[in-house]
């Protein structure tokens, strides 16, 4: 007599309907994330639809990024899946320099904008956006003065 109270209790009602999934929220707007890595440095890079404002560590990408080279690199992803002005980019960047922290920037867009539509994915591939470059700064060795340089040498 047990089990038929139980499945009465947790049958529903008639008349009433059954509750489907929960709907995506309509409210707060949601991140697609990146990240990216080049030599020392690590950028987390968030993107959503919007008017193509650009931000670097909460400051704009022109006061951030004072090398011209480095600003321009930063559009190469828009410029090859054609959505320049379309989206909104935050991204985070710690450690390394200036160039790192842009090439680091570049592969996290990259990566975040093939997880916002996969079909950007072979096009960003293509022109090389998605593959992380490994070159890292060589470690000093014990006897040596550097990674290669060695100390003077003296004949006696």
């Amino acid at each position: 007599m047990a089990d038929t109270q139980s499945n009465t209790m947790n049958a529903p009602a008639e008349g009433t309907a059954v509750a489907s999934a929960p709907a995506a929220p309509s409210g707060p707007i949601t991140f697609v994330w990146g990240t990216g890595r080049r030599k020392t440095s690590v950028a987390r890079v968030r993107i959503r639809p919007g008017s193509g404002k650009i931000s670097v560590n909460e400051r704009e990408l022109n006061d951030y990024f004072t090398n011209e080279r480095d600003r321009k690199a930063i559009f190469g992803p828009f410029e090859v899946t054609n959505t320049g002005g379309k989206l909104d980019v935050f991204a985070r960047c710690n450690g390394g320099g200036p160039s790192g922290q842009a090439g680091a920037v570049i592969l996290g867009l990259a990566r975040a904008l093939s997880r916002y539509d996969s079909t950007l994915e072979q096009s960003l591939r293509n022109a090389g956006f998605l593959t992380r470059d490994p070159r890292m700064k060589e470690r000093k060795k014990y006897g040596q003065r550097g990674a290669r340089r060695r100390f003077q040498f003296s004949k006696r």
